[in-house]
């Protein structure tokens, strides 16, 4: 029998792009980190700024990585934008924090906010237990078929929006306003510049983290030049809107001392709108969201091993792909790294870490767009960067002064993040050394 001509590989719609984009960011942050910031902030106007704020940073961030994405169009993310920029070993860097913390830490986290929500609703449910069950069922779907992955993110993300959207709604209907104002007065806009709001902006933008998800998936993408600018910013144009307005609804509906020092604000919230039992309700309705979160990311972190496993002979084994075209092997290695975060770490421990070392290699690909446009002019670029030069030179201020912050601030979770990348470099060099990189 003669041999069947192989199916055309599938390829990521905007549609289903903007999911992945939206199910990576709206995740864990957003409903467990509102507890802390409460305790050093008292501000309503305050502290919606600090959900402004760091969406103008992820937007600035969209914008910029719009433009090296059409300019670049393959998959890789930072890896092979850092790759082509600057150096081949600062994109191994790159590329190693993304194949070991990058999405294999974000994806513990989630799956640890899972099993907490959970939990607090039904008390015998082992968080570790179902965190871990959960990592493994998503992964050997995502294993089998990159359609049925697709979707399956398509699906989770739209009840996710839809979620959101009524718990917002009905937050304004049911709700009993607290004495809290949101209109600014003069003292509002000091604390903008306390250290607490700088401490508090570390969760906001690790909760904004994921607006560059799509990139990673660029050679996945149908018509990238096209269609990748408008998946992140029309992505994280959503999330933005999302974010302030669940916020909203937290600080309108929910006493500041209830909120204060709690991870499950959304259980918090949705017991005081709604009663305890329609709280018990939409606590287990987040933890089920939370499924979307770490699918996208188990979905999208591996193309990333898998781009380097083809560009470095030591690393070859990893780019090899299943018949569908899945790379299975960077797939169960990135799984192997998740489940590691969660039975060795804490939630916090793996936040701040994370949160250090990512934010480092976003800095430098969002500077790498001043360095591409002086070093390659000619470079084809179907789009390019609104509001440039202000919009990368924005992010690189806010996000630069979070850096800074943690590295003064938070001295362990940093020298973790470093120790890492030192162990990136010994790596690169080892393998040039034997010729394999």
């Amino acid at each position: 029998m003669p041999e069947q001509p192989s199916a055309q590989p599938y390829k990521i719609s905007f549609l289903t792009g903007t999911a992945i984009v939206i199910a990576n960011m709206v995740g864990t942050g957003v409903f467990t980190s509102l507890g802390f910031q409460v305790l050093g902030i008292q501000s309503g106007f305050a502290l919606l700024m600090l959900w402004v704020v760091g969406g103008l940073i992820a937007l600035c961030g969209a914008l910029c990585y719009g433009e090296l994405a059409a300019a670049m169009p393959r998959s890789g993310g930072e890896y092979h934008y850092l790759s082509q920029i600057y150096h081949p070993a600062l994109g191994f860097l790159s590329g190693w924090v993304s194949a070991t913390v990058g999405f294999a830490a974000p994806t513990a986290l989630a799956a640890m906010a899972l099993g907490k929500y959970a939990a607090s609703v039904w008390p015998a449910v082992p968080a570790q237990a179902l965190s871990i069950l959960v990592v493994l069922g998503l992964t050997a779907i995502h294993a089998v078929s990159a359609r049925a992955g697709s979707r399956l993110q398509v699906m989770v993300t739209a009840v996710k929006v839809a979620v959101l959207v009524l718990f917002i709604g009905a937050g304004l209907l049911a709700a009993t306003p607290q004495p809290i104002a949101f209109v600014p007065h003069s003292a509002d806009w000091q604390q903008l510049l306390s250290p607490a709001f700088a401490v508090s902006l570390i969760y906001v933008s690790y909760a904004y983290s994921g607006w560059n998800a799509a990139v990673y998936l660029t050679g996945e993408v149908a018509n990238p030049q096209r269609n990748l600018p408008r998946i992140l910013l029309a992505g994280t144009a959503v999330v933005l809107l999302l974010y302030v307005g669940l916020n909203f609804i937290f600080l309108y509906s929910t006493p500041i001392p209830k909120l204060a020092g709690q991870l499950e604000v959304g259980y918090v919230a949705a017991s005081q709108i709604f009663g305890s039992a329609l709280g018990q309700f939409m606590g287990a309705v987040i933890a089920v969201l939370l499924v979307s979160t770490v699918s996208s990311m188990i979905f999208a972190g591996p193309r990333i091993i898998q781009v380097m496993g083809e560009d470095l002979p030591a690393l070859r084994g990893l780019a090899v792909v299943s018949k569908n075209g899945i790379p299975v092997r960077a797939l169960l290695l990135q799984t192997s790294l998740t489940l590691l975060f969660i039975l060795t770490s804490t939630f916090e421990q793996v936040l701040l870490y994370a949160g250090f070392v990512l934010s480092l290699f976003t800095f430098l690909t969002v500077l790498g767009l001043f360095v591409l446009r002086l070093r390659r002019p000619e470079l084809p670029r179907p789009y390019r960067a609104w509001g440039y030069p202000i919009t990368p030179l924005v992010f690189l201020a806010l996000s630069g002064w979070t850096l800074i912050f943690i590295l003064r601030d938070k001295p362990t979770e940093s020298l973790y993040g470093l120790a890492t990348l030192a162990v990136g470099a010994v790596v690169y060099l080892l393998g040039r050394s034997f010729k394999g990189i």
